[in-house]
């Protein structure tokens, strides 16, 4: 007799994602109509929670994606948690990969591999080496589509409850119990952001805000600093340049 395959929970966090909620859930019930899905609500002003609840149960939450992914798994019934963005669109063929990964007992969890909605040259650097990284140092962020075994996920608390890096912090804490797969199927990632910003701009201030976590700054003021964006630099540059020249 054939055995039952593991029960996944997709947990979906989310903020003000009107624009792009609809197609997300909508595709996710299309792709895998066997998994459950959850959106958690962090206090949208929009009419996020109301498309949502078209496709998915919602739930609300206090606002923070840590705070957020920890209450959809509070509410989860899956064996696996899978964590996506709204703002992710995430290869069909994930879902087996991730079952089969996660029949190997020594696997705790993992990631998929990452990929822009654009193709730049910038972009295609970002998306190598961060599959370059979550392979070599098993770090594995939000955008990877993180999926974890609940079991795991429950020995260890949950997300911890940071502003910021969250993800990253996770995913040390799970390598320490056990393996983590990057698996082939693809995490495509929305670029909006970077390519707003200027991508390789935007690759330097990353690193910049990763070295001042593991330098021990407080990740509040890195949220808040990576709320500011760059462009930050540029001004300080050059409010500096014009006290040099005067």
């Amino acid at each position: 007799m054939p055995l039952t395959p593991p029960r996944v929970s997709i947990i979906v966090p989310v903020l003000n994602e009107e624009a792009a909620i609809h197609s997300a859930v909508s595709r996710l019930c299309r792709d895998f109509p066997d998994c459950e899905l959850i959106v958690v609500d962090g206090g949208s002003t929009d009419a996020t929670a109301e498309l949502a609840a078209l496709h998915a149960t919602v739930v609300t939450s206090k606002r923070g994606r840590a705070r957020q992914m920890n209450e959809g798994a509070r509410h989860a019934t899956g064996d696996i948690l899978w964590f996506v963005h709204a703002d992710t669109a995430v290869d069909p063929a994930a879902l087996g990969q991730i079952r089969a990964c996660l029949a190997d007992p020594r696997v705790v969890g993992g990631g998929l591999t990452i990929r822009f909605d654009r193709r730049t040259l910038a972009l295609a650097y970002l998306a190598w080496t961060s599959n370059a990284r979550a392979r070599r140092l098993h770090h594995v962020f939000g955008d990877q589509a993180m999926f974890v075994r609940r079991t795991a996920f429950d020995r260890l608390g949950g997300f911890p409850d940071l502003a910021i890096m969250e993800d990253l912090e996770m995913s040390r804490r799970l390598h320490r119990h056990g393996r983590l797969c990057l698996l082939p199927a693809t995490s495509t990632a929305s670029s909006r952001r970077l390519v707003a910003h200027g991508t390789w701009r935007m690759i330097a201030f990353m690193q910049y805000l990763k070295l001042l976590y593991f330098a021990g700054v407080d990740p509040e003021a890195i949220r808040t600093r990576y709320t500011a964006g760059p462009r930050l630099f540029g001004r300080r540059r050059a409010a500096a340049a014009r006290t040099t020249c005067t």
